[in-house]
């Protein structure tokens, strides 16, 4: 069974990060809610509901690669969100460095999701 773009490693890591972004900012001070806490959320989230509309739009390479690179300038906002939450001391270096680590990643996929578009087309 084909789940289409549930099944794509790159939107399965960014769910999961989204997710435990959604966790952790939880913890935030309440004065952050209307600025950090929300924006965080936001761009995380966005990045997955990126990748399920570029996915849909998958026949259309630069509708696929445009949305993927929505995507992408997403999980690069998320990145300055988390460099944020560490600097503001709301969370650990250790789960900065990993939250990081894994947008890297996410961005790395991305990037070579909008250079193959082809390998996208559907079937």
């Amino acid at each position: 069974m084909n789940d289409g773009f549930k099944s794509l490693k790159v939107y399965q890591l960014a769910y999961r990060l989204a997710m435990e972004i959604f966790e952790i900012s939880k913890s935030f001070p309440k004065e952050e809610k209307y600025s950090l806490t929300d924006q965080i959320r936001r761009s995380s989230r966005s990045v997955c509901s990126n990748i399920a509309e570029a996915y849909r739009k998958r026949r259309y390479p630069k509708n696929f690669t445009s949305k993927i690179s929505d995507s992408d300038g997403e999980a690069s906002e998320t990145i300055v969100w988390v460099d944020f939450a560490k600097d503001c001391t709301y969370i650990s270096i250790e789960i900065h460095k990993s939250l990081i680590t894994r947008y890297e990643e996410v961005g790395r996929m991305l990037g070579s999701m909008a250079n193959n578009p082809e390998k996208f087309l559907p079937k």
